[in-house]
């Protein structure tokens, strides 16, 4: 594959982006101290003329002190519920909100762009990542306003009048993945903001310069300490804003073990709140009288898109033993005939692994399984380049296996054939995850119990078609180490945001102070204006 920089399309080619700034305070300051050099994985001819990482370019390398006075300005801009952002009418945080989407999307071909080249996501995937994080702004504030219709009455019970809203909950710290660096993101900090949240966000070690073109319109949509941004390593920044205690949200997609180390820093747990997408091992379970062809193709979409990179990933593949014969062979060519090269190439699908480790931790795992037993059932399987291994299909696959239990994250694709449906459900009930599953056949018969069972097991069950995350008005949420809360365009106002009410005894006293506070405009919360 071609990596000379004469053979990019000048379209996409990239130049180095070293950025100084950061956003604290509702000010861009410029960072004076040690920064760190950010690397793409696709290689390209260095000074020296020979082939190398492509250097992107810097970060800053921030330390504690910068954090805390962040922090500082979140807890300000919140002003223990007394701030300008929460006390807000619900119309003027939607055109803030509308005016930073506005502005967001004239960076739109500079953020695909370095989607390409941080993380290896393909032309047509990077375009998709930008265009559904603008929907889902739009959708997120059409569901606001929904919410706050159905708020703007009263209600009377037991002798109360009763003024019901959702609340904010105080001060998030926002940390998104690398594989949707934008996405889930933003999944996170718009619906943690629209409920008058104030946020401190820091990016992902990959998939971070993508930001920098957005500082500005964050600067110039939100009031002071709404929204403050940071760079650098985990350990400098997050550790010790969450050592304070002053964090009332941890929104974090990312690993489970990210999650607890952080959750044990604070000392006050049970103030926490948490909203986390975390790591998943979805199975997909092939029946015998499934539709081979449309298995095999949403099996190879669930398995290898993004190269596997996603939670939502087919990371497992019980097939039924009267048929695995068949499907092994299919799906093993099919495997073969993906087309691997550079995010910019027409009909890429596979694309570079954005983490410098991961090929050589994939080739574990093949190493692993095929010294206990498994077999490279595709021709290219395994197939090793200094940022890639080409996907393996690996049968037949059994619990000795590291494959069998860790979340591989990447193009490897266990194969277990079962005799007894009760093998798949069983190993489902003692994993650790519990996300989704794939349920492909069509006897109603059987269908009907598995999914009675299997929704008592993950939390989406997919018929015949692979595991995803959309559309994005759906609950997106797991059970046991997949997942706390839940989010989706309508389900994340609630996880950032608490019921919290106005109780007026009905008495002529107390009617006539709320006539005169609806009719005054006094208050933001109390109010029946309905937002069209």
């Amino acid at each position: 594959m071609e990596t000379a920089l004469q053979a990019i399309p000048d379209t996409f080619a990239i130049h180095p982006l070293h950025t100084k700034e950061y956003l604290v305070d509702g000010k861009l300051h410029t960072w004076t101290g040690p920064t760190t050099e950010v690397y793409s994985t696709i290689y390209t001819p260095n000074e020296k003329g020979e082939e190398a990482p492509t250097l992107l370019g810097s970060i800053p390398d921030m330390e504690t002190e910068t954090a805390l006075e962040a922090l500082d300005a979140a807890e300000r801009a919140f002003g223990r519920g007394q701030g300008l952002w929460p006390t807000m009418k619900v119309a003027d945080r939607i055109k803030c909100l509308n005016n930073f989407v506005e502005k967001m999307k004239t960076c739109r071909e500079e953020v695909v762009k370095l989607l390409m080249w941080e993380i290896g996501k393909n032309h047509a995937d990077a375009q998709k990542e930008f265009d559904r994080t603008v929907d889902y702004i739009y959708d997120t504030m059409e569901a606001y306003k929904k919410l706050d219709r159905r708020s703007a009455r009263f209600d009377k019970e037991g002798g109360v009048h009763a003024h019901i809203r959702r609340g904010p909950l105080g001060v998030v710290l926002c940390l998104g993945p690398y594989n949707y660096p934008l996405n889930e993101t933003f999944c996170l900090l718009i619906p943690a903001l629209i409920m008058g949240n104030t946020t401190i966000f820091k990016p992902a070690k990959h998939g971070v310069l993508l930001i920098t073109p957005l500082l500005k319109a964050f600067e110039e949509s939100f009031p002071p300490g709404v929204v403050n941004i940071l760079f650098g390593r985990g350990r400098k920044i997050a550790s010790p804003i969450m050592k304070t205690g002053k964090i009332d949200v941890l929104a974090l997609i990312g690993h489970s073990s990210s999650a607890v180390a952080l959750q044990d820093l604070h000392p006050n747990k049970n103030r926490l709140r948490l909203v986390l997408g975390l790591e998943a091992k979805n199975p997909g379970i092939i029946l015998p009288d499934a539709d081979l062809e449309l298995a095999i193709k949403e099996c190879i979409s669930g398995t290898l898109s993004y190269n596997g990179q996603r939670c939502t990933a087919l990371k497992i593949l019980y097939v039924h033993k009267s048929i695995s014969e068949e499907f092994n062979r299919r799906f093993a060519e099919a495997v073969d005939q993906l087309k691997y090269g550079l995010p910019w190439e027409d009909g890429v699908f596979l694309t570079p692994l954005p983490e410098p480790s991961k090929p050589a931790y994939i080739q574990e795992l093949i190493q692993d399984a095929t010294e206990k037993g498994a077999s490279i059932l595709n021709t290219r399987g395994g197939e090793l380049t200094h940022n890639y291994s080409y996907p393996a299909v690996l049968f037949p696959v059994n619990d000795s296996m590291r494959v069998y239990h860790e979340e591989q994250f990447g193009p490897v694709i266990p194969i277990i054939a079962y005799d007894d449906i009760n093998e798949p459900l069983d190993a489902m009930a003692k994993s650790e995850y519990g996300q989704q599953v794939s349920l492909f056949g069509r006897d109603i018969r059987k269908l009907g119990p598995l999914v009675d069972t299997l929704a008592n097991l993950v939390c989406r069950v997919n018929l015949n078609s692979a595991c995803q995350r959309g559309p994005d008005v759906y609950p997106f949420t797991g059970r046991k180490n997949s997942a706390v809360s839940t989010l989706s365009v309508f389900d994340a106002l609630r996880s950032f945001s608490i019921r919290t009410f106005l109780a007026s005894k009905d008495n002529p006293y107390n009617n006539e102070i709320l006539e005169a506070l609806l009719n005054s405009k006094e208050s933001n919360f109390v109010s029946t204006d309905y937002l069209l």
